[in-house]
């Protein structure tokens, strides 16, 4: 993958592309049902970096989001196998008392024993990524996101053709959380520290994007992205999906 920067000009190597603009999806003439995208983009960020916002922005525009959190309750609804898992191994303590599965339990069981996480990873993780690759192969657009907030823990950036961050610092993480949650910050920070440092997650990133400030800055910074990821994908550029 190469990396590029949010611009007019997109250069990769000996290629070099204009972003003029593009119309949205839903303006494309839509190919054969059967093609895939031409070009994953992999969005992730620590929690409360704000990448559902983002998610948001880019569904906004029509392009098609699968993202990996709705795939993971979606396995763990009630009568699927992958619950069923989860309750031999954690016991039936992590169900609310409609059967369902009480997700704040499991995490606050899973980041105080590591090994106990890597085995719930076990259960969920091939599954979210066969119904993830499954709903990748009913796109039809230029570009999809794939929503993963474990993208570069779980090692799944070969399903990807780049990887979008969404960056923030560790304080307003922590703040955002804890607000969001009605969790505490201590909670926050064994979550952070069971996640990929922010450095690292930088080094990995092909663009980022720095949630900081306003959502109109926000808007504009997704914006730039979206005509990007057109025009890769119209160029064909190294890096995108054969």
């Amino acid at each position: 993958m190469g990396r590029g920067k949010c611009g007019q000009t997109y250069p990769h190597g000996r290629h070099r592309v204009t972003l003029d603009p593009v119309p949205i999806f839903a303006r494309f003439p839509r190919v054969d049902d059967k093609v895939s995208p031409r070009l994953r983009i992999g969005l992730t960020g620590g929690i409360g970096s704000g990448k559902s916002t983002v998610q948001d922005m880019f569904t906004q525009r029509g392009v098609p989001v699968i993202d990996a959190d709705r795939v993971a309750r979606e396995i763990v609804e009630p009568g699927q196998p992958g619950l069923e898992e989860l309750v031999a191994l954690l016991g039936p303590g992590i169900l609310t008392t409609n059967g369902a599965l009480n997700r704040t339990q499991v995490r606050e069981q899973i980041f105080k024993d590591a090994g106990l996480r890597r085995r719930v990873e076990g259960i969920l993780h091939p599954r979210i990524r066969e119904l993830m690759e499954a709903r990748v192969s009913r796109v039809a657009t230029p570009y999809c996101v794939l929503a993963i907030p474990l993208l570069l823990e779980a090692g799944q950036s070969e399903l990807v053709d780049r990887v979008l961050v969404v960056d923030v610092s560790r304080e307003i993480q922590t703040q955002r959380t804890c607000a969001r949650d009605h969790t505490t910050p201590d909670t926050v920070a064994r979550i952070l520290d069971a996640q990929v440092a922010r450095d690292e997650r930088l080094a990995a990133a092909d663009d980022v994007i720095r949630n900081e400030g306003s959502l109109v800055n926000l808007d504009a910074q997704v914006g730039r992205l979206h005509q990007q990821y057109l025009a890769m994908a119209a160029a064909n550029l190294p890096g995108t999906s054969e």
